[in-house]
């Protein structure tokens, strides 16, 4: 009888995640973030309860902490597609309007106009689309902060309700997946935001030094590229490269191709990623770049971090799989010798 009510329980909750879904679609995206954030988060929270603060207060400083993140995280790149569009626009106009190329005998000309008017209507219509979006952007930031705060006050509600559906011998499957999905969000959260606040000052420093206009605008670019697994801020910098060569500067395209991709590209992965080595989700970077477009194409921003979680939760299944699978084959190893045992 108890086990029938745990199964109508966890029917009730499917159904009612499934209608809440349905019913928050505009701002699911706002809640999944407010979700993951509040479980990177709870560590925080609980460290400040153990020094003495009140479980309110702790949750206000951390809920505190979520915003400011949360803010940092969003306003630069608001800031370069909306404030500084002209200095987009201007930096997409040193590109000559024709770019000869010559292979052996056969010589032909690369019109760039259509591609850069197209660059520059985009850019135009992303910083219209901000301004107009503005307003409930700050509403989403309003549910985002009151979501966190309610999620830190009693964190142990989805914990309770979950081992009250799931029977006791299977309380380890939700507990790996509570692991797993925690080392995937530190990664995603911690690991790349260092990364990238890393690379922001590296970028600063190099674009600086090699005289590019506006190097606080191209290394902003280059840290929100850094959450682009495999490709990162490399991209950035062989287009200014590019550029370089395209407008005659042969010199500073090599020195930013030689320094940038050592120092910005290779630099901040190499020793960023090495120190915080044991806040990374177990999953190489290929899962993890499939995880990161399939997300994006298919979720849209949200997608970074949902795209990877559920790669790394699919993976966690398939090694209890595995292990489950092992350990059958030992048993019936172990019964085949016990069987040979009592022949002899």
């Amino acid at each position: 009888m108890l086990l029938n009510r745990g199964r109508l329980l966890g029917a009730l909750l499917v159904v009612s995640a499934a209608l809440a879904a349905v019913v928050l679609a505009e701002v699911l995206r706002t809640v999944v973030f407010a979700v993951t954030v509040a479980y990177v988060l709870y560590p925080v929270r609980r460290r400040l309860v153990g020094r003495g603060l009140s479980r309110r207060i702790a949750c206000v400083v951390t809920t505190v902490v979520a915003f400011v993140a949360a803010v940092l995280l969003v306003v630069p790149l608001f800031y370069v597609l909306y404030r500084r569009r002209s200095e987009l626009i201007e930096i997409l106009g040193q590109i000559p309007d024709a770019v000869p190329i010559s292979v052996g005998e056969f010589e032909f000309v690369i019109e760039t106009v259509p591609y850069v008017a197209a660059a520059e209507v985009w850019l135009r219509q992303v910083a219209l689309g901000i301004a107009a979006a503005a307003p409930r952007l700050v509403l989403e930031l309003v549910v985002f902060t009151f979501l966190v705060y309610g999620i830190l006050y009693r964190p142990r509600a989805v914990e309770t309700a979950v081992f009250g559906v799931v029977p006791p011998e299977y309380h380890d499957i939700p507990t790996r997946l509570h692991e797993r999905t925690r080392e995937t969000l530190y990664s995603i959260y911690v690991l790349q935001a260092a990364t990238a606040a890393g690379t922001f000052v590296l970028a600063f420093a190099v674009f600086r030094i090699l005289g590019y206009g506006s190097p606080g605008l191209l290394a902003v670019i280059a840290g929100v590229l850094q959450f682009i697994p495999v490709v990162g801020p490399s991209v950035l910098v062989v287009a200014l490269g590019a550029g370089d060569l395209l407008v005659g500067e042969t010199g500073r395209a090599i020195a930013v191709l030689v320094i940038g991709l050592v120092v910005i590209a290779f630099l901040p992965d190499a020793v960023i990623r090495t120190q915080l080595a044991d806040w990374t989700g177990r999953i190489s970077p290929g899962l993890y770049f499939v995880g990161f477009v399939g997300g994006i194409l298919t979720l849209g921003a949200i997608g970074l971090i949902v795209g990877p979680l559920v790669v790394s939760l699919l993976l966690e299944v398939i090694d209890m799989l595995s292990e489950r699978g092992a350990a059958a084959d030992g048993v019936e190893e172990v019964g085949g010798r016990a069987i040979d045992d009592e022949t002899r």
